[in-house]
């Protein structure tokens, strides 16, 4: 394995307070565990070690569901303001601990696998100065790999901006992958259903 000494963290974003789906959309249950746990499963069960997980509406009640103790909770007390917020808050902490690259992703995309992540990770092993994005269904979007060059321009985000118009913006330094897992993420009672049908 190349590059062996980048160091690369996984910042899960579940700070939300989903007020479409009018329940705690991350204890959502999915596959006898609920859809935080799911996310988390698949993250730690990648190549990556470091697991971190923003948290902000209902952190308490989300902390008691939790049962694996190995992931780092960073609190995102403005999560209020978007998704932004939690993007700037968890890539400050990465930044504060030497991280080489962040792969973002989101606490309701369960059709995310632990695969489909390392696929990711060894793509940017290979072209460590690239952001590498999930390309679903033509559009751009989270699970990406940002290596620490963009750490600085991630923390000028601001109010809902994910990372699509960033993904957007800097187009001539992206790999995208094809995803043929579905990306899309669980924001309404009428998904949720849909997921579980699947």
């Amino acid at each position: 394995m190349t590059n062996t000494m980048q160091k690369t963290a996984i910042l899960i974003l579940a700070a939300g307070n989903a007020s479409r789906m009018g329940k705690i959309k991350q204890l959502l249950s999915y596959k006898n565990t609920t859809l935080l746990e799911w996310t988390i499963e698949q993250a730690q069960k990648s190549v990556i070690k470091n697991v971190f997980c923003v948290l902000g509406a209902n952190k308490e009640t989300i902390e008691k569901e939790l049962t694996t103790n190995a992931i780092e909770i960073i609190y995102n007390p403005n999560y209020k303001n978007g998704l932004s917020t939690s993007i700037v808050i968890g890539i400050d902490f990465l930044q504060k601990h030497n991280f080489d690259s962040a792969l973002i992703m989101l606490a309701d995309q369960p059709h995310i696998t632990s695969e489909y992540l390392n696929s990711l990770i060894e793509v940017s092993k290979n072209n460590p100065s690239k952001i590498i994005t999930s390309s679903y269904q033509g559009s751009l979007g989270v699970p990406t790999v940002f290596p620490k060059g963009y750490f600085s321009d991630l923390l000028n985000l601001k109010g809902d901006k994910g990372a699509k118009n960033f993904l957007l913006e800097n187009n001539n330094n992206i790999i995208k992958i094809n995803s043929s897992q579905n990306l899309l993420d669980i924001d309404t009672p009428e998904d949720y259903q849909y997921l579980l049908k699947q």
